[in-house]
């Protein structure tokens, strides 16, 4: 296999077999999956339809399949509680990481989010869960990559009676292989084979079989995300209000906290404040006792530990509400999807006759969905019935409405204005388009930006320097005091010279906060890829988001990047006694092997040469004739191939074909006549593409084809040369065409007759002095150089291939979000940095003043609980500092290039 076009042969010839269920053939790994039944079809009987369909295959010992599902690695998702810095993040993922079993772990401060990436056969979550919470956090288990997996919430589970039913009605279910029932929080965990029984099924059973008392429903780990936070923010409330009358009791979260970061040998927060409020009430005890025995009555401070700790609770609610509104993005996408489909099922005769209304979590492949006006579509899939507009702006930026109607994609989470629609769902849960965007904005808000290293590693040494500073701020002032540096006139009459200086070194304990410096990176992170996906530009990562600000050059692929994908013939010309219509006919014959843009543009044409006005007006009409007539039009093609960079090349009546550019056929020794070149040349200097075609190795005739550039090319190439970007277009196509595009948009630096493999040397070749380079592709051809490049941006229409490739996802397909792509960085990093100032400037600026270096000055010294008031607020002053990118607005082309609209 060569192309996705084999992928689809495959998949067709082998679906055509009766018995086949469900085919899925993957053009990288050169494998098919093929779902049937083994008393209608053989195996032999699949190889054979492969076979037939020009394809050699073999089937895979089942050794190797079980190999397989023997190394298998999950990925799990885990909620964290409890960790307040850089630090904290560092001790758990230090944790997990020497874990058996685990071979990664990436944990977010931002989203209170943990990814474990682990074998199962070796740990398993509860295992890691522990793991979790004997380092002195809260953890729960959210979701994971295993698909053969579900946790069901249930209603009506209330006695013991209910869990003797269900238990019942889940051991007379085929597919089941494990479920675990957990009365106490009303869930079940399922581990069911999903090629026999589906999770509607199941859904279905425990309602059925318990007659109603118990009813079933999918947890959306959205939802739970959501509502988890909620939780978070109500309990932090619920402590501070609790402080205001009972301090001591509600501190002691610190000091469990504290215990368990020493105990695993690290630092945190939760240390300082342990610190300072157990120096302060342990001294106001002994002052308290020396009191009673000796009759003289020193200052005590019971008052400032019940402070601080009041303090630090209202600063980390203020966080965490300030937290969870950098994850809106998420929410917000989230919250497209309905909660509802309704599901059409068919009577005997298969005509539908009933509706049903289903969880939009219990949708599968192949239901026909009802779409009613005004309601969202619940699925990605196709129309099967009626027509309709659809607003698809929260998903393409597409502001005008869409029309759709029989055989038109619809993408779930979208909105039906008009007609009513029935659909078929072909793309459902973590598969539609929507869940991949969540997904990809996810992993973003995972990913560490490598500024965060440089937070991580002050992090690592923050606490103790702060404790040192400490000891040393009351050895200083209590040696000052015991010399006599300063006058007891600095000491109020009831204290002393040990009280005194106890007071500083409280206070710089306590007004030291390490929580900023760690939460600086990704909150603006978090906050910035929501911003991003909300414009149409997805983000895979913080690491690309902090290399796109530093862009020097932005390679652009010409076709279907610059230009828009649509190739047009605008002229056909033989040199030779044969008819045109013969030679379109030869031409297209050839090309019809090929899904490269060009071929199809050549195709199309010779089929309205031959056929135009001859068709039925119905659009099924034309596209069940169109097959015909073209099966009928197209001549038999032996050993075709395609020649990346060049054209193809085949075999027809026994005789060689040659369609391509100037150096296929002068590679092949073909002659091009004079008349031609000169016919050529002026194609390609009025930026048309020039197609030459030889049979049996004489020249025959030449096609010109021209791809139209996209109407924001021009604009956003001046816009990037405005924010001291250099633009360089990069091609296959030949020198002429090429600078004639690259003059009209306005590119001087041009790189043609580049073959797809060298796309990537060139991106290297820039790089070589230290440059930064994004690429913008869009095709097959490009992953290589998106791969290759610092910065790689996939046009959001093109294939699967480049996306993966890519850092960077235009989901719009507009070249102006290049422009809001480095932008967006820029303004990011910008943030950072505001950030980190803040974070770093405070704690320089702050515990000074808190050790008292402007005592002799001025005679004010700070109280301990003050400084707790101000180690709390320092944390929210960032997260607020970060959510200022909420307001970030995509720049107008008309500011970019400064231009002035009167």
């Amino acid at each position: 296999m060569t192309c996705s076009a084999c992928t689809s042969a495959v998949e067709g010839a082998v679906s055509a077999r009766r018995g086949v269920r469900r085919v899925a053939v993957s053009l990288l790994q050169n494998r098919a999956h093929v779902v049937f039944d083994p008393a209608l079809l053989k195996v032999e009987d699949i190889i054979e339809a492969i076979e037939d369909a020009g394809f050699d295959a073999e089937i895979i010992p089942d050794t190797a399949i079980s190999q397989r599902k023997a190394q298998k690695t999950l990925s799990a998702q885990f909620r964290i509680g409890g960790m307040t810095c850089a630090n904290c993040v560092n001790s758990v993922e230090g944790i997990l990481k020497r874990l058996s079993g685990v071979k990664g772990a990436v944990v977010a401060l931002a989203t209170s989010l943990g990814e474990v990436e682990y074998d199962p056969s070796v740990i398993n979550k509860d295992e890691i869960v522990e793991a979790i919470e004997d380092a002195g956090f809260e953890a729960a288990f959210l979701q994971s990559s295993e698909q053969d997996k579900i946790l069901l919430g249930l209603t009506g589970l209330h006695t013991e009676r209910d869990v003797n039913v269900l238990h019942d009605i889940l051991k007379k279910m085929i597919g089941l292989r494990q479920f675990d029932v957990n009365a106490t929080v009303s869930e079940v965990e399922i581990i069911f084979d999903p090629e026999a029984v589906g999770l509607r099924s199941i859904v279905d059973a425990i309602e059925t079989g318990s007659n109603g008392r118990l009813k079933a429903y999918v947890q959306n780990p959205y939802a739970r995300g959501a509502s988890n936070d909620a939780h978070e923010a109500a309990k932090m409330l619920h402590l501070l209000r609790s402080s205001l009358f009972l301090s001591f009791v509600v501190g002691k979260r610190f000091y469990i906290a504290a215990y368990r970061a020493l105990r695993h040998g690290s630092t945190n927060m939760d240390v300082l404040v342990v610190l300072g409020t157990t120096a302060s009430y342990v001294y106001s005890v002994c002052a308290l006792l020396y009191g009673a025995f000796t009759g003289f009555h020193p200052p005590i401070y019971f008052e400032t530990s019940a402070m601080i700790i009041t303090f630090v609770l209202f600063g980390k609610y203020l966080e965490v509400l300030a937290k969870g509104k950098t994850s809106d993005a998420i929410k917000k996408l989230v919250e497209l999807v309905p909660a509802t489909a309704l599901l059409l099922l068919k009577d005997k005769e298969g005509k539908y006759t009933e509706e049903r209304e289903i969880d939009a979590l219990l949708i599968q492949p192949g239901d026909i969905l009802k779409v009613l006006p005004g309601s969202k579509v619940p699925a990605d899939g196709v129309v099967v019935w009626g027509t309709s507009h659809v607003n698809e702006s929260m998903i393409t930026g597409e502001s005008a409405p869409i029309p759709k109607e029989v055989s038109s994609a619809v993408i779930g989470g979208t909105m039906n204005l008009h007609g009513v629609l029935h659909i078929q769902a072909n793309k459902v849960g973590s598969e539609t388009v929507l869940s991949q965007i969540i997904s990809l904005v996810e992993t973003a808000q995972m990913s560490k930006a490598p500024i965060q290293k440089f937070a991580d590693y002050v992090a690592s040494i923050f606490v103790p320097i702060v404790i040192t500073l400490s000891m040393i701020t009351f050895l200083v002032w209590f040696l000052c005091g015991w010399v006599g540096a300063y006058p007891n006139s600095w000491i109020s009459g009831t204290s002393n010279c040990f009280v005194f200086s106890l007071m500083f070194a409280i206070a710089v304990v306590v007004i030291a906060c390490p929580c900023a410096l760690g939460l600086a990176t990704p909150t603006a992170v978090m906050v910035a890829t929501g911003v991003g996906a909300n414009h149409g530009v997805l983000v895979k990562g913080g690491d690309a988001l902090e290399r796109a600000q530093n862009v020097n050059y932005v390679i652009f692929d010409k076709t279907g990047t610059l230009t828009q994908g649509k190739a047009v013939v605008t002229t056909a010309k033989v040199f030779s006694g044969m008819d045109l219509g013969d030679f379109l006919t030869l031409v297209a014959s050839a090309e019809a092997s090929s899904e490269h843009p060009l071929a199809k543009a050549i195709v199309e044409y010779a089929f309205h040469f031959h056929f135009f006005g001859k068709l039925p007006t119905s659009k099924d009409g034309i596209e069940q004739r169109k097959e015909d007539r073209l099966s009928q039009l197209l001549l038999q093609v032996e050993d075709f191939s395609a020649l990346p960079g060049k054209g193809v090349q085949c075999l027809i009546n026994g005789k060689r074909v040659l369609v391509g550019n100037r150096t296929l056929v002068t590679e092949n020794g073909v002659n091009v006549p004079p008349e031609a070149e000169n016919f050529l040349v002026d194609l390609e200097l009025n930026a048309k593409t020039g197609i030459l075609v030889s049979y049996d190795d004489d020249f025959v005739g030449l096609m010109g084809i021209t791809d139209p550039l996209k109407r924001e090319a021009a604009v956003v190439v001046e816009g990037l040369k405005k924010m001291g970007v250099h633009p360089v277009m990069l091609t296959g196509d030949n020198w002429r065409t090429a600078k004639a595009v690259a003059k009209e948009v306005g590119i001087e630096d041009v790189r043609a007759e580049v073959m797809p493999a060298g796309k990537a040397d060139v991106v290297r070749s820039l790089q070589k002095d230290g440059s930064i380079v994004a690429m913008v592709g869009d095709g097959i051809n490009d992953s290589p150089a998106l791969a290759a490049a610092d910065v790689g941006m996939a046009i959001g229409g093109g294939t699967d291939i480049a996306i993966e490739a890519a850092d960077y996802v235009l989901v719009r397909n507009n070249l102006e979000d290049v422009i809001t792509a480095i932008d967006l960085s820029r303004k990011t990093f910008s943030r950072i940095r505001w950030n980190y100032f803040f974070a770093m400037a405070y704690n320089v600026v702050a515990i000074p003043v808190a050790a008292g270096a402007l005592f002799p000055f001025t005679r004010l010294q700070m109280p301990p609980w003050l400084a707790g008031a101000c180690m709390a607020f320092s944390s929210v002053s960032v997260v607020c500092s970060s959510l200022l990118l909420r307001r970030y607005r995509k720049p107008r082309l008309t500011t970019v290039l400064q231009i002035t609209v009167e």
